[in-house]
């Protein structure tokens, strides 16, 4: 398959070359933030994914990308379309209509794992934060591929239909399931494109979202659970919880709830860390990172 890669900016600074990428899938133009050192293509190359609604140039990705450029380790920051085509590197605008699906970052993580392989890399490390860190093990767990040699997870999303909506519930003073029954039946006769208006969904108040899109973000699937698929990935597992954090408040619970750990999962915990791990906790991150894939910290 060759793939139509747009380059649109090219600096070089402390011996690493970065490059704006990107290439159209399925209609859709993605963009990347690649940063090249000396060991590109060989690898490995670090694939990073973004939390929700987020971008590829948010403080805790471009943090990563500087620590692994300043050891040597080249890597790949995508921003997810969110159903939009060239999306710029900024938060989601919660005026435009949301038609994306959670769903679409695990095929998009996909395609850009085929555009690393087209550019000869040989080894890549999937590293996803939040809801990344679940769309990064949705994607690990169905749809591995034989250049991938661990998966790194960042604070990534747990999931329960129950919290779910005690969490819209507090968030926006009104029960959710009244909301999901309608788009469910929406989508059920055939009708998910449909818009609601005026409907509060994820962090945006009163916008408008397709039905299937809400279906898509609300509806129960265990699959939505990060633990859940942690048994189902065959690759080494390096997971990170920061006992500060409180976006994902069970985690470590959960993670302790397992029936059985699984065999390739190394749980790292540290320590005074938040959501974002930002600062000496980005560098920790990053060290313990070089450390599993045999890279010694510079």
């Amino acid at each position: 398959m060759k793939w139509p890669v747009l380059i649109f900016l090219t600096l070089l600074f402390g011996g690493v070359q970065a490059e704006s990428v990107g290439f159209k899938y399925n209609g859709t133009r993605l963009q990347g933030n690649l940063e090249k050192s000396d060991n590109w293509p060989a690898g490995p190359v670090i694939l990073l994914t973004h939390g929700t609604l987020a971008h590829n140039r948010m403080e805790i990705i471009s943090s990563l990308q500087e620590l692994f450029a300043e050891n040597g380790i080249s890597s790949l920051a995508i921003n997810l379309s969110l159903g939009l085509n060239d999306r710029a590197s900024r938060m989601y605008d919660c005026k435009t209509a949301h038609t994306h699906k959670h769903t679409d970052a695990v095929n998009e993580i996909g395609a850009w794992v085929e555009w690393l392989r087209f550019e000869d890399v040989k080894d890549i490390v999937l590293l996803g934060h939040s809801r990344g860190g679940n769309q990064t093990a949705w994607y690990a767990s169905e749809q591995p591929d034989k250049t991938i040699s661990q998966v790194v997870l960042l604070a990534p999303q747990t999931w329960s239909a129950e919290y779910a909506k005690k969490s819209y519930k507090q968030r926006y003073g009104k029960e959710l399931q009244p909301i999901l029954d309608k788009a469910m039946a929406l989508v059920k006769a055939g009708k998910g494109k449909e818009m609601l208006e005026h409907v509060d969904f994820i962090y945006c108040k009163d916008t408008s979202v397709s039905a299937e899109t809400f279906v898509n973000y609300y509806a129960p699937d265990p699959r939505m659970d990060t633990p859940y698929l942690l048994s189902k990935i065959q690759l080494p597992v390096l997971l990170f919880v920061g006992t500060e954090d409180k976006v994902v408040k069970d985690l470590q619970q959960k993670l302790k709830a397992l029936p059985a750990k699984p065999e390739k999962l190394e749980v790292v915990i540290v320590e005074g860390a938040d959501h974002f791990f930002r600062d000496l906790y980005a560098e920790e991150v990053v060290e313990k990172i070089l450390q599993t894939i045999g890279k010694p910290v510079e």
